[in-house]
């Protein structure tokens, strides 16, 4: 999608690889961003496929590997896929609702090589958190997980997604981590992509919230500075600018889904018109370097106007493609979230209907 006569800049390596090896999980949390369109698990890459993907991965430079998924404990062979992970020389996250995993589970992962745990969270009782995962006994088990994480010494993130419905409890939520015994606490809020989109209405958080949520998060990080640190996500649709995508799209990470297809980022697939190839028919190299969706929005010259002429233009790179997708229409428009985009104001506005609308929550179902 260049324009004509123009160069695409030749991505330097990737830092980080996002591996989703599942999109099952016990949890039907509303906010979740995977497709409502879900891979079963017929489909899924073997273990040895998932071995080969982390040796080319660390071949073309990257450094560290996310596993996520779904639920990654939901895949029997865990275990040997961490360790595969390892041998390739790469900094193991396992990305964790903590449901599935024992003490002889995570003692097994040590063993193989996995580094540090990402906890999610999904509220700071029992009564909160499972009703948001649709799942009695959840928090339970998270405690108990985040428990056994202290023992073993993994060092601990926690992943709070923040909505209208937990963004009050910011405080609390943040206690929690320090009790917890996190080094980093996530403070992200709701993405409205892939199943989430469903649940604007129930979700969305007011203005009033997300400036709440900025004051409460600067006061904490200075309170604990040097205890935990804390990374916030803002509600995109009350900022002034957008978050940059990705660091810029196809230029810091990709991800792998659980069929294989290579994505620049973990909602790509939602873009009409990109096409997506797959580890198991193009060498990963060849992918990243040549790939013609990762090649479709790096570099600028992509950009319409007032993202071409904007001074921000290579600090926040147009926005999220995959906004800019949902809302307009066109993946190369404006992210909506940014006050220049003309499709700003509307988005504001919706965004404040959707915070007043008291919308019944859509659970995300589990996939065939």
């Amino acid at each position: 999608m260049s324009a004509p006569g123009t160069i695409t800049p030749r991505p330097k390596p990737p830092m980080a690889l996002l591996a989703e090896l599942t999109h099952r999980c016990p949890l039907a949390c509303p906010y979740c961003s995977n497709p409502t369109e879900l891979t079963g698990r017929k489909a899924e890459l073997t273990t040895a496929q998932w071995a080969d993907v982390f040796g080319q991965a660390a071949a073309l430079g990257v450094l560290q590997v996310h596993i996520s998924g779904g639920e990654p404990a939901s895949r029997r062979d865990l275990v040997e896929i961490v360790r595969a992970a390892a041998a390739a020389g790469l900094y193991t996250n396992l990305i964790t609702s903590g449901v599935g995993l024992t003490a002889k589970r995570l003692a097994a992962l040590d063993a193989a090589g996995l580094d540090h745990v990402q906890l999610s969270i999904q509220g700071v009782d029992a009564a909160a958190a499972d009703e948001i995962g649709n799942y009695r006994g959840a928090f339970a088990r998270k405690m108990a997980v985040a428990g056994w994480v202290r023992e073993i010494g993994f060092p601990l993130t926690l992943n709070a997604v923040m909505h209208r419905r937990n963004l009050d409890r910011l405080e609390e939520t943040i206690e929690l981590a320090v009790r917890l015994g996190a080094r980093r606490l996530e403070v992200a809020c709701v993405q409205f992509h892939g199943w989430a989109t469903l649940n604007r209405g129930g979700l969305m958080p007011s203005r009033e919230q997300a400036a709440r949520a900025r004051d409460t998060v600067a006061l904490a990080r200075e309170r604990l500075r040097g205890v935990l640190v804390i990374d916030f996500v803002p509600p995109d649709y009350y900022a002034k600018y957008p978050k940059a995508c990705m660091g810029g799209w196809g230029s810091v990470g990709l991800n792998v889904t659980p069929d294989g297809q290579v994505l620049p980022c973990h909602a790509a697939a939602s873009i009409e018109g990109l096409s997506f190839e797959r580890v198991q028919d193009r060498p990963l190299q060849e992918i990243w370097r040549d790939g013609a969706a990762f090649n479709a929005f790096r570099g600028d010259a992509w950009m319409q106007e007032p993202c071409r002429s904007c001074e921000r233009k290579t600090i926040d790179w147009g926005g999220c493609r995959c906004q800019a997708m949902a809302i307009t229409g066109d993946p190369a428009a404006t992210d909506p979230a940014c006050s220049k985009s003309p499709h700003n104001a509307a988005l504001r506005a919706s965004a404040e209907a959707d915070a007043g609308s008291g919308a019944a929550l859509i659970y995300r179902v589990a996939p065939a």
